[in-house]
């Protein structure tokens, strides 16, 4: 099975570069890259591309209110000619803290903005001249001087509520999930193949955490600050996972954090949480738990690197536990090998 990892917002720029270049030695399937309110995504993944010749490069994501249709046409365009193809755009509406406390924009109608985005997206970087007239955008009389490499650059979208769910399984070539819950996401990628009636590229960026000191536990604590950091401070995923099974964690977290800041916020997350939620422990566990969300049904896990301590030797251990790594070079991991399985045509796409 293919294999993914994100490089995110814990890391410097220079981590995520040095990090990219130990990944490319494996058979990693692509790199993800993050936008929050720290990197620029597509300056980013250009240098990414640079850094790691030969993986595939995603943005997890770019979202459609900081920038126009045709900016980020012109991004994914600019990016996929850099990397001579390699490019996996991802998009999504991010949340209201984001698009108007950071960006200043007005968060409406989401799910119209990101349908309308890919339309002049796949329009725009297809070659041919923008015409457009829907309910959010209107344009018209101009053609990209930049083609990208691949005829069609894979769009995945990610997805919380039911509503993006299904525009991702209607318009996308994939989909990204974050803290879902296994049984949930289950349930959830099998009634999607039947409603929808087409199969899409199904990943899910999982919180990882590796240690090798007794038990994992540095891991274990690590993962339970991430997840609880996302729930005090995001009211999606929050309100996602009370409707979830965890409505008594996440209340407990949201209580703490208001009244008390983060610093405690960890201790309220179960380990039923922690295992429907991470992938986290020493390395022998992390593989085997791995193996559950990929029996879930998906296509392609997104490792989501968290540091466990010194960032260069913690990456060390997460890069020989998931792709094999052994500082002079790589084997294989577990998986069929198939990099790149997504190319042209999003990855699983009849």
């Amino acid at each position: 099975m293919r294999l993914s990892c994100s490089l995110g917002s814990l890391l410097s720029i220079n981590e995520i570069l040095s990090c990219a270049k130990t990944l490319s030695e494996t058979d990693v399937d692509a790199i993800w890259v993050p936008e929050t309110w720290g990197m620029e995504s597509f300056a980013m993944l250009g240098a990414v591309s640079a850094a790691a010749p030969l993986p595939r490069i995603g943005s997890s994501i770019v979202n459609v209110y900081s920038r126009s249709p045709a900016a980020i046409a012109m991004g994914a365009a600019t990016v996929d000619t850099l990397s001579g193809g390699r490019l996996l755009l991802g998009i999504g509406a991010s949340s209201p803290a984001i698009v108007e406390g950071l960006h200043g924009v007005r968060y409406e109608s989401p799910l119209k903005r990101v349908r309308e985005t890919v339309e002049i997206v796949r329009l725009a970087t297809s070659g041919r001249r923008v015409d457009y007239e829907g309910e959010l955008f209107s344009l018209n009389g101009f053609r990209l001087l930049v083609r990208p490499v691949q005829d069609g650059i894979p769009v995945y979208l990610a997805a919380v509520n039911r509503g993006m769910v299904r525009l991702a399984w209607d318009v996308g070539d994939g989909v990204i999930f974050y803290l879902r819950p296994l049984d949930e996401m289950r349930r959830t990628i099998r009634a999607m193949h039947k409603e929808s009636g087409r199969r899409i590229d199904v990943a899910c960026q999982l919180i990882t955490c590796v240690s090798d000191d007794d038990g994992g536990e540095a891991a274990v604590e690590r993962a339970r600050r991430t997840i609880a950091f996302y729930v005090a401070v995001g009211d999606v995923y929050r309100n996602f996972l009370s409707a979830n099974g965890f409505g008594d964690e996440a209340a407990s977290i949201y209580g703490e954090y208001r009244s008390s800041g983060l610093a405690g916020v960890h201790r309220y997350v179960s380990d039923g949480m922690l295992d429907a939620l991470a992938v986290c422990g020493t390395p022998k566990s992390c593989k085997k738990r791995l193996g559950a969300f990929r029996d879930a049904g998906l296509d392609l896990p997104i490792l989501q690197f968290n540091p466990v301590g010194d960032v260069a030797g913690s990456f060390a251990l997460f890069a020989e536990t998931f792709f094999g790594y052994d500082g002079a070079g790589s084997t294989k991991h577990d998986g069929d090998g198939s990099r790149g399985a997504a190319a042209g045509g999003g990855g699983g796409m009849p």
